[in-house]
């Protein structure tokens, strides 16, 4: 099976493979042909942009057991995101993305500074807890999101983990410069004022409705639980795949309570 497209794609032919396969472990192995804007997930992959060889690699590349992450019943193969990153994504027009493509949300993102506004939220999962105002939420199977912006950049598809980032509100005055470094070095660029948590699952409650992106696809509750499904989807990717097999002794603890 081919997915011909961007993130979103992938997650609609993803979704569509899991829920039309039921509880069955023989479901065909998913290729990516990059087509989209952005393609974070065949970039942090090193799946080809060359369409060729894209093809090549759907035909005849190495296929691998992959996580599937989940929330409230929804999948997504790469990144959830709330906060600043959905701001972006969601503000950024279409025309502006085609022209641009990825540079389009780093674009949009550099105008937007004054408008931005933290959500407030509780997060639980096993051994971490954690309540506050936020300015990035960045849920991550995979490791990029937004026209390659590196928000989890230690996760893994097989390791049947999802790596929480979370940026704390900051002082107003200093949101112009940690959303600019985010913006420019993704998540290492606001690392000291990062909440990290490594963890199966987590939910979240939040005081008012949140829009999460799952894959740039949005999901809106004030309640969600995210989850990992180990290894439930075969994908072709390339050999050396940077986001499968032996775990680099790269992880993060679960903090306690703020």
């Amino acid at each position: 099976m081919v997915a011909g497209g961007g993130d979103g794609t992938v997650n609609a032919v993803a979704s569509g493979l899991i829920d039309g396969a039921g509880m069955s472990r023989t479901l065909p192995s998913l290729a990516v042909l990059p087509l989209g804007t952005a393609n974070d997930l065949a970039r942090a992959c090193g799946i080809p942009l060359d369409p060729f060889a894209a093809m090549r690699l759907a035909v005849s590349g190495p296929t691998s057991l992959v996580d599937v992450g989940r929330a409230n019943g929804r999948h997504f193969v790469n990144v959830a995101t709330g906060g600043f990153g959905t701001q972006v994504t969601v503000a950024t027009p279409n025309e502006l993305k085609r022209v641009l493509g990825g540079a389009a949300y780093l674009l949009t993102g550099l105008t937007h500074f004054s408008s931005i506004r933290p959500e407030h939220g509780r997060f639980s999962g096993p051994g971490f807890a954690w309540a506050g105002a936020f300015l990035v939420l960045a849920v991550g199977n995979g490791r990029q999101a937004g026209g390659g912006h590196q928000l989890c950049p230690a996760a893994k598809l097989d390791d049947g983990l999802l790596d929480i980032h979370l940026l704390p509100q900051v002082p107003k005055e200093e949101i112009p410069e940690a959303l600019r470094l985010l913006l420019r070095d993704g998540i290492a660029g606001v690392r000291r004022a990062l909440v990290p948590a490594r963890l199966p699952w987590l939910e979240i409650e939040t005081e008012q409705s949140l829009q999460i992106n799952l894959d740039g696809e949005p999901l809106t509750s004030t309640r969600f639980r995210f989850e990992i499904l180990p290894r439930r989807l075969s994908m072709r990717l390339p050999a050396g795949c940077p986001l499968v097999g032996p775990d680099e002794g790269a992880s993060h603890a679960a903090l306690p309570t703020s």
